[in-house]
């Protein structure tokens, strides 16, 4: 049983429970310790925290060792963004190319497969699934990390994804509350503002949220964003109309609600951190995500004290924060109960079926039986959409890879890999490669190439103008470039051949790669 330092009083004690801090470094520094001692509850754990699943799986039992029923939270939604596996990319296509294959026991299989390796970790709490619905196609943040544009979709495999991954013991947390997919804006640089219709709110929107209630979802993340039609004047974080009167009150939601990350822009250059971090609670908020930027313990205290100082004063009521307290620890209760042993077999409640056929025509026509071939690499080539231009001929020797590179979304970040040249070099020994960005990229990446057929790899090209010209310019002097779009597909199909992977998770490259050699 976990033991909670004596002199810590009751008050103290649900201050620290509700926060979600991060840390630096690969093993518990003394002080996260400490206060998982005093009543800390939960811990993030981010890229930097993460070197080997061994590495991991020591780490959280050292946690484990202080606090027996810690929440060990992490962002793995696969695809785009990994933190398991962020420096190598990640085995498992993202929300984008799942809802391109649009097979629910695909998606509840792999979310399975996920979970089975966080929890063989020691991570019980998971900050996804994505449920937003893509339907701005300029959208800056979630692009594809959402299932896709089509409501219906997104809700069905939100549902899929979220009793997948609590199959294997680990709890879902389904995110951004509202709905984050129309907005041109950042939450990580500013507030966007999502100025809908409330009746296109609730038949867009909100859709996939009620599904993921209804398969079970133990926590619901909230998303830093303005909506009028729900509340004027207060971000969802902040607002107790939409997390109280909206998530609890008319959907009918009764787990945990944790708020993304408080140090983003759109809170903390608004409200500030610890300001923002008592509005959220008050809210209704139960948990508060910090730690993707600040990671010390000096932000802990600060937050903590200023929780403790917001009911002494009245700004907070005292009961909010012990009921929040305690959902904390239900949902740290409801891990422990149903933490499994990664190495016990167990399936997720339907298994991949073969009438989920392949999209496109590309080199990932496999369906039927999982239990042979790794549902990561299975899920990614059925995901491909491969078009054969008029100036399609086969890549037989090494080809060079322009790489178009945009600057890194901050929930993916710049030091995960992407891209297909890395796979290639494997079929095809000798392939070149080189990263592009600007006005003058399609000029340089052709005085690059030489004579050696290209391979253009764009992201989401439909938004960067660079990009799209540097294409104009390939295309035009080299028709029978290969282009491989990694982002949200938008563009008709151009070059002499056009994968289009829906979205740049490691398993994605291979399969474009294997496409492009034709394997």
């Amino acid at each position: 049983m976990t033991t909670i330092a004596s002199g810590t009083d009751t008050l103290t004690r649900d201050a620290l429970a509700v926060l979600q801090p991060g840390f630096t470094g690969t093993s518990a520094p003394s002080w996260l310790l400490r206060r998982l001692g005093e009543g800390l509850a939960s811990v993030g754990l981010f890229g930097r925290n993460i070197a080997t699943p061994a590495q991991v799986a020591a780490l959280t039992a050292q946690l484990r060792a202080e606090r027996d029923d810690v929440l060990v939270a992490i962002d793995e939604e696969g695809g785009d963004v990994t933190r398991l596996e962020v420096r190598t990319g990640s085995s498992f296509p993202g929300n984008h190319a799942l809802g391109a294959v649009d097979d629910t026991a695909l998606t509840e299989a792999v979310a399975h497969e996920l979970g089975r390796r966080l929890a063989a970790c020691g991570v019980n709490l998971n900050w996804a699934p994505s449920a937003d619905i893509n339907s701005n196609v300029d959208n800056p943040v979630i692009g594809v990390r959402s299932f896709g544009a089509d409501t219906s979709l997104v809700a069905r495999h939100t549902a899929a994804y979220v009793s997948g991954l609590q199959s294997a013991g680990v709890a879902a947390c389904t995110k951004h509350f509202p709905g984050h997919g129309d907005t041109a804006v950042d939450s990580h640089h500013a507030m966007p503002r999502i100025d809908a219709e409330l009746s296109v709110l609730e038949s867009r929107e909100l859709v996939p949220f009620r599904a993921a209630i209804e398969a079970g979802t133990r926590a619901v993340m909230s998303a830093h964003i303005l909506v009028p039609a729900l509340d004027p004047v207060h971000p969802a974080t902040l607002s107790r109309r939409i997390l109280t009167g909206l998530l609890r009150e008319e959907l009918g939601y009764d787990g945990l609600i944790v708020t993304d990350g408080m140090e983003m822009q759109a809170i903390s250059a608004t409200y500030g951190i610890e300001r923002g971090s008592v509005l959220a609670i008050a809210a209704g908020a139960d948990a508060i995500c910090v730690g993707g930027g600040l990671s010390d313990e000096p932000t802990v205290l600060r937050l903590r004290d200023a929780l403790v100082a917001a009911v002494r004063s009245g700004d907070l009521p005292e009961e909010r924060l012990a009921d929040a307290a305690s959902r904390v620890r239900a949902l740290a209760a409801w891990t422990a109960s149903t933490t499994r042993s990664a190495s016990a077999p167990s399936t997720p409640s339907s298994t991949p079926s073969s009438a989920g056929s392949a999209v496109g025509s590309g080199a990932g026509a496999e369906a039927g039986s999982h239990a042979s071939t790794d549902v990561g690499l299975v899920a990614a080539r059925r995901a491909l959409t491969v078009t054969r231009g008029a100036h399609f001929a086969p890549v037989t020797e090494a080809p060079y890879v322009a790489a178009l590179t945009p600057v890194a979304n901050i929930a993916v970040g710049d030091e995960t890999p992407w891209g297909v040249a890395a796979e290639l070099r494997r079929l095809l020994p000798g392939t070149e490669t080189g990263s592009f960005t600007g006005e003058r990229a399609g000029a340089e990446a052709l005085a690059a190439a030489g004579s050696r057929r290209v391979v253009a790899v764009v992201r989401d090209a439909h938004r960067h103008t660079w990009m799209a010209e540097a294409l104009d310019i390939l295309l035009a002097a080299r028709p029978d470039t290969v282009v491989v779009e990694m982002g949200v597909p938008q563009s008709p199909p151009r070059g002499a051949l056009h994968i289009a992977t829906h979205g740049a998770a490691r398993v994605c490259g291979l399969a474009a790669a294997e496409a492009v050699a034709g394997a």
